[in-house]
């Protein structure tokens, strides 16, 4: 059961990244653009927690599971802060 709210999780994740890229394709927005890579980075903090707790369940990957999130919060907090128009 825990596995399947992993994958819920990085598919909604990755549903917001897409879907906030596409409403920056369209509407050229930047503010979408930071939002839809911090998702982005949400996403591949999601997909490496399914890997570190079913796949390499031997091997702790907490490190690298959560610098693609450090990533994508930085970045989001770069486009709110500095990239202003």
């Amino acid at each position: 059961m825990v596995l399947v709210i992993y994958v819920l999780c990085a598919i909604a994740s990755l549903v917001c990244a897409v879907l906030l890229w596409r409403g920056y394709r369209a509407s050229g927005a930047r503010l979408l653009h930071w939002s839809a890579l911090c998702f982005l980075g949400l996403f591949l903090n999601n997909l490496l927690l399914v890997v570190d707790t079913h796949v390499v369940a031997r091997v702790d990957l907490a490190l690298y599971r959560m610098l693609p999130a450090l990533i994508g919060a930085l970045l989001l907090v770069y486009g709110l802060v500095w990239d202003t128009e």
